[in-house]
């Protein structure tokens, strides 16, 4: 089975970040999380990027404030999917990090979810490795299940509430 990559710019992401690792974990899949800067460790983080599907990396989650360009070097030396995770910055509230990832250039994608929205890159990188994996595939389908049946059940307890307060 295919691990997920989680890197972080700093260790300050960790929190947000820590979403994506309890999410992908309760799949039944590996992580390996790492502070890796575009900035202040690039050989590093390009190194760590190349090497990333000879290493079992099925998907890379990038997590990044102010210029945010981790997810963007690690896009350009790999071919594996990368997710950007736009940290929220008290300048800009997370604006510059969000628009950092969303504008690459033509041929260096990057899949960028919402700001300080962890748990959903979690999620992506998992229905990426799920096209090739069952297993995960299955679970993802019983957590959409399991979602929509919490949402039915709030709607009915809504309903009864809604009726209650009418008599």
């Amino acid at each position: 089975m295919k691990k997920i990559a989680i890197l972080m710019g700093s260790d300050s992401d960790a929190d947000v970040m820590r979403q994506a690792w309890e999410t992908i974990a309760d799949f039944g899949v590996q992580t390996e999380v790492r502070v890796l800067s575009a900035h202040r460790t690039p050989d590093e983080t390009v190194a760590y990027a190349r090497s990333a599907k000879e290493n079992g990396i099925g998907a890379i989650i990038c997590a990044a404030g102010g210029a945010a360009h981790l997810a963007g070097v690690v896009a350009a030396v790999t071919s594996v999917p990368v997710i950007g995770v736009p940290i929220l910055s008290k300048s800009t509230s997370g604006l510059d990090s969000l628009l950092s990832m969303v504008q690459m250039p033509k041929g260096i994608p990057v899949a960028t979810v919402a700001i300080d929205g962890a748990k959903n890159a979690g999620l992506l990188a998992l229905r990426i490795l799920g096209v090739y994996d069952d297993e995960i595939y299955n679970k993802y389908e019983k957590f959409r299940s399991d979602q929509a049946e919490e949402v039915k059940r709030k709607d009915v307890a809504l309903q009864d509430r809604i009726a209650a307060e009418k008599q």
